[in-house]
């Protein structure tokens, strides 16, 4: 016996930690589970979607009196990989020696027709159930207006901003809801006007969200309101811009403003008309801008100055014409784009995927947004390279970004005047032309209800601008004030007036009839939405409680949303 092993004390084996029959096994991760989209959202930049790792128990110490272990290890059958048993093959259901242990950060690739993506919903707060607010109002400086009117401005907080691709709107929880919890909904003041959320940040607004202005360079603001089919008109007014200049005198300006239509992928940092996204008309020479090439358009000597008025009519065909635009299938002999849309065919896929979070003291649903495409950049920077960059847009282009509406255009009115048609042959804008940002169990191709051309102003070192969706106008266009109507808007300094009730797609109405129309599709969304989640749980899987005096269906034992923070 050797002496110095006699005198080594002996050492007990490390018990493992965890029993060899208790350790977790790796699953699959089901799509409902990823709370949060793979690209980091505005409102938490860290989060992510993460996989919890299982743990992994301790390996046992061999006591010091055992044998040696030997090297010699038995030769290991090698297993042939998943790909090639599948090209001789062999389904993932071969031998059970060789099936594939499943990938836990693999992603399920959804089908374009199956229905919305879901997430696992917190219980709602009592607060939940209360109308959102609308953003703090802080008082940031005055602009003088027509007459010795003053035009207060406020710098607007505690809002969320649609950036970093992503786009955000309203939503509350509602008890007639059970399946869905929330649904979507508008903040004070309900009405179109500019919205507080779609705007570059220094822009500043006034109560009524329907005056706008920035001390610094071009900034644009969207209205709450997006343009899909058929015509419609409103109304912007120069407060502070271009002073008209007398004989003999020097031209002053008081800033810069510019009016037009702009698509989601147009950047809020830039005016209208800097991409290929939006179209623009500006005040200096009233020039027209798309991609940012100044064109000339209005008579030599006119431009936009102080209380000029400019009016925008935009006609886009129907939306089932569109589609056929961009499923390839549009013969300009047989399809006419003023054809009325046929009531029997089938309804849009619109398809909502988006989640709730809690910002300050309200709730968003939080979206992917769409992002801007190669094509179009090209377009704007021709490159000899790029295949189909010889073709000029056009609705049979072989490329669906390059595709254009038949039939569509922008028409602009100064003081009631019409000035001629600036733009034709817009862009088109549903899927595939838009395309949104990647992310996990995310779908290609679908349409988010919200879509289309947005009245858009941008305003450039203290320019500012009043807009009027409607339905009363300083200057109707011709025929639309011999339209029938009984159609009544609240809320906005500017009702009064009337909007075609039912005018199809050649009739021309107001802004803010699309307004109520758009209401309304949010609404039907919403309940197609809740019958839809209801029918995937089968009717059940969701309790009824009382909250806060309102019995409403919520997942049990979910977490609360979390309170997320802005980052600048």
């Amino acid at each position: 016996m050797d002496p110095e092993r006699e005198l080594t004390p002996k050492r007990e084996a490390t018990p493992s930690s965890t029993p060899m029959t208790s350790i977790p096994q790796k699953r699959a991760l089901a799509i409902e589970e990823v709370h949060t989209p793979s690209v980091p959202s505005p409102l938490n930049p860290e989060s992510k979607p993460t996989i919890p790792e299982p743990p992994r128990p301790s390996k046992p110490q061999p006591a010091d009196d055992a044998p040696p272990a030997t090297r010699d290890k038995p030769v290991r059958a090698k297993k042939e990989s998943l790909k090639k048993r599948e090209a001789k093959g062999l389904g993932s259901e071969a031998a059970g020696s060789n099936r594939a242990t499943p990938d836990p950060k693999a992603q399920e690739v959804l089908p374009s027709n199956c229905s919305p993506l879901r997430y696992k919903l917190a219980p709602p707060k009592p607060s939940d159930f209360v109308r959102p607010k609308g953003p703090v109002l802080t008082p940031h400086h005055q602009i003088p207006g027509a007459g010795e009117k003053v035009i207060q401005f406020y710098e607007t907080s505690d809002h969320v901003y649609n950036k970093k691709n992503y786009h955000y709107v309203h939503c509350m929880a509602d008890a007639a809801f059970p399946a869905s919890i929330y649904r979507q909904t508008e903040s004070d003041p309900d009405c179109p006007r500019l919205s507080f959320e779609d705007a570059a940040s220094h822009v500043y607004f006034d109560k009524t969200g329907h005056h706008i202005t920035t001390d610094k360079g071009f900034r644009m603001a969207r209205a709450n309101v997006a343009i899909r089919e058929g015509r419609w008109y409103w109304e912007c007014k120069v407060t502070h811009g271009i002073v008209k200049a007398k004989k003999g005198e020097p031209e002053q300006s008081h800033g810069h403003v510019r009016i037009g239509f702009a698509r989601r992928e147009a950047s809020l940092d830039a005016p209208v008309g800097f991409d290929a996204y939006s179209y623009a008309i500006r005040d200096k020479e009233g020039h027209k801008v798309h991609m940012s090439r100044p064109k000339a358009f209005f008579p030599p000597g006119e431009e936009i100055c102080e209380g000029d008025v400019v009016g925008l009519e935009i006609k886009l065909p129907s939306e089932q014409l569109q589609r056929k635009v961009m499923s390839g299938d549009y013969n300009p002999a047989v399809d006419d784009p003023d054809e009325e849309p046929d009531p029997w065919a089938p309804t849009p896929n619109i398809v909502r995927d988006r989640i709730p979070i809690r910002f300050k003291s309200n709730l968003y649903y939080e979206m992917i947004d769409y992002h801007t495409t190669k094509e179009l950049e090209d377009l704007m920077n021709p490159s000899p390279a790029v295949a189909g960059s010889s073709i000029p847009p056009n609705p049979n282009h072989p490329v669906p970004a390059l595709r254009t509406l038949p039939g569509s255009y922008i028409k602009v009115y100064k003081n009631g005047v019409l000035m001629g048609t600036a733009f034709e042959d817009l862009l088109a804008f549903l899927p595939l032309a838009s395309k949104p940002q990647s992310q996990p169990g995310a779908r290609e191709g679908l349409d988010d209800g919200m879509l289309g051309y947005y009245p858009s102003v941008s305003v450039f070192r203290m320019g500012a601008a009043e807009v009027n969706f409607g339905p009363k106008f300083w200057y109707p266009p011709p025929g639309y004030e011999s339209a029938g109507d009984d159609v009544e808007m609240t809320g906005t300094e500017n009702e009064g007036g009337s909007v075609l009730e039912s005018g199809g797609l050649t009739g021309l109405r107001s802004v803010a009839h699309r307004y109520v129309e758009q209401v309304i599709d949010d609404a039907m969304y919403d309940i197609m939405d809740e019958i839809d989640i209801w029918a995937q749980k089968g009717g059940s899987g969701y309790e009824r409680k009382e909250v806060g005096g309102e019995s409403t269906g919520m997942a049990p034992g979910q977490e609360e949303i979390k309170e997320l923070v802005q980052d600048d």
